[in-house]
Parts: C-alpha cells; sequence; structure tokens
C-alpha cells in the first residue's frame, strides 16, 4: 500500500471514530491506485544528488553574498608616482628599491622564514615617535611594494583612527571601516573591506571615529579580529598604519597584539631621547625595527636622486645599523 493510501485509509477510521479533521472539507483525498501514483510521480533524487543540489545553492547563496558585501575602488596609480609613492606601474626607482631591501626581511619574519620564529610576524604596525615623522608615507609604500610580490597579498590597515590618513593620501574618501566593525556586529570585515585595482592589495579604513577608541583597540572583539585576519589567508601580510608613539595611546594597545613594529624616524629631526622613550613604550613587541626616513645621500646615484630612505633595524636601547 502506497502513503497516499495509508494517509487515506487512516482519514477515513478517523472519520469513522467521529474525530473532526480541521479543512477536511475543504480538501478531500481521494486515494490513488498505487499504479497510477507511481506513474505520475518523477524519479525519486537520490541522497547524492540532494546533497549536489543543496551544494550548488549554498555556493550561490554565498557567491551572492560575497558579491553583494565587497567594494572595489580604482587608485590612480599615475597620480600616486607623481606623489613619489611607489606604484607598479611606475619605471624602476631608487624608492622602490629601497623598499625592496626593507620588506625582504619583514616577509621573511612574516613567512616563518626568519632566523627564529615571529609569533604574529604577519602582522606589521608602522608607527613613529611624533607626528610629521613619515610613517604612513612608509606604510603605504611598504604595502604597495610587498603587493608586487609573487607570493602574497597585502591588507593595508588605516589605525590612526584619532587622524586617518591613509585614504586621504591615496586620494579616496572616507568610509567605514574597522572602528565599525568593532562597534556594530552587523558590520562584516568583507562590508568595509576595499579591493582595488592592485590585485593583491585590498585597504580597510579606520572608519567612523569613537571617543573610546583605545578601549575598542584593547578589547576582547579586536583581538578576535586580528587573530582572523591574520589566520584567513596564509600568504597575508598586514600592515598598520598606527598612531605617533609619544602623543596617543592607542598605538602602544595596538603594538601588544603585533608581531613586527616598524618605527619611522625622521632623519636630522627626531630627537634621540624621543626615540629612546618610543621604543620603550612598545617593550613588549617581541620585535622592533627602525627605518630612517629621508636620509641624505652623500652622492647622487644614477637615479638622479639628492636624497633616500634610510633604514635600519633597532631594538630598546635605540640603537641601530646605518643605512
Amino acid at each position: 500500500m502506497s502513503l497516499i493510501e495509508q494517509a487515506a485509509t487512516r482519514l477515513a477510521q478517523l472519520r469513522r471514530a467521529g474525530v473532526e479533521i480541521p479543512g477536511s472539507a475543504a480538501s478531500e483525498v481521494t486515494p490513488v491506485p498505487a499504479e497510477a501514483a507511481t506513474e505520475s510521480r518523477p524519479p525519486a533524487a537520490s541522497a547524492a544528488d540532494l546533497r549536489r543540489q543543496r551544494a550548488v545553492l549554498s555556493s550561490s547563496q554565498v557567491s551572492q553574498s560575497a558579491a553583494a558585501a565587497s567594494r572595489r575602488i580604482d587608485l590612480d596609480l599615475n597620480a600616486l608616482a607623481a606623489s613619489g609613492l611607489i606604484s607598479p606601474d611606475a619605471p624602476r626607482s631608487q624608492l622602490a628599491d629601497q623598499y625592496r631591501v626593507i620588506k625582504r626581511p619583514l616577509i621573511a619574519n612574516a613567512m616563518g622564514k626568519g632566523a627564529t620564529a615571529v609569533k604574529r610576524g604577519n602582522l606589521i604596525m608602522v608607527t613613529s615617535a611624533l607626528s610629521g615623522e613619515g610613517k604612513t608615507f612608509t606604510a603605504i609604500n611598504l604595502a604597495m611594494s610587498i603587493a608586487m610580490e609573487l607570493d602574497n597579498t597585502v591588507m593595508l590597515v588605516d589605525a590612526d583612527v584619532p587622524k586617518p590618513s591613509v585614504l586621504k593620501m591615496l586620494g579616496l574618501p572616507q568610509s567605514r571601516g574597522l572602528l565599525d566593525v568593532l562597534t556594530d556586529d552587523s558590520v562584516d570585515l568583507a562590508q568595509v573591506l576595499l579591493k582595488t585595482n592592485v590585485e593583491t592589495l585590498s585597504i580597510l579604513p579606520s572608519g567612523t571615529q569613537h571617543a573610546r577608541a583605545t578601549e575598542l583597540l584593547a578589547s576582547d572583539a579586536m583581538v578576535a579580529l586580528l587573530e582572523e585576519m591574520a589566520n584567513r589567508y596564509p600568504d597575508r601580510i598586514i600592515i598598520f598604519d598606527s598612531p605617533p608613539l609619544l602623543m596617543t595611546t592607542e598605538s602602544r594597545v595596538l603594538a601588544t597584539h603585533m608581531g613586527q613594529v616598524i618605527v619611522v624616524v625622521k632623519a636630522e629631526s627626531t630627537v634621540r631621547s624621543d626615540v629612546k622613550h618610543a621604543l620603550a613604550a612598545i617593550e613588549s613587541c617581541p620585535l622592533k625595527l627602525m627605518l630612517l626616513n629621508q636620509a641624505k645621500s652623500s652622492a647622487q646615484d644614477g637615479y638622479g636622486y639628492g636624497y633616500g630612505y634610510g633604514y635600519g633595524y633597532g631594538y630598546g636601547d635605540g640603537s641601530s645599523d646605518g643605512a
């Protein structure tokens, strides 16, 4: 006996027993011969077929959701090159070559190929002792240089929440970003992440300013977000442009979660005591490096530059190698 015949028989038994069936007057069930029911029904789908159909539907829904959440912006690479920033399409330059040297040990540490293992080595914070030393310029150029690698992708995060300037320097309007993800559970990272026409580079703006930005950067939500950002893609390196160390507290909090911290020092400008105090403020970070910015060259080189970017690596005592 088919399922339909069994249901019809049971319904008739209930009626004979005086049981009222809701909606039975509006819809009568007529027994259908098993042969006719079999002929009218399409072949039943197998369990494997159903699983495949659900997988296709789920994949389609995820793709549509991701497409709706993703935002793509086009950087004016010619304008960036004209302003002195590194551009993948620009001719070879002294600046680009210097960042090739600077990024190499950073990438090695980030990918676990350095002399010693660096925890969260792919989280790199760029900061300075004071404002005006070129940290944002350095963060953008470092991210752009690493984006030119064949084996790595880069996320540039504007973590200078009191005074964000990454988007402005790139010629982009302000938009939601990091702080919005931390304050609003309905905002997902993918919704505020900006994908660029440099295929391996994405940008996370600082977002809507908040009076308790320091507490937000120290929150469990921030720790969870950093873990997600650091571990989601094994080839991703994340560059954080953070506030100056001696002017705000946000950068000190952020540094506790970083694997590598670069302190930008403006040549012939930043005093040694400020550098020492800045390094002392991030003493807990496992790896601290110093980058000497706007160091004058002793002589013009083949590229025609009268100045360049020096670099050096330093630790808590403020020592550095020459560049």
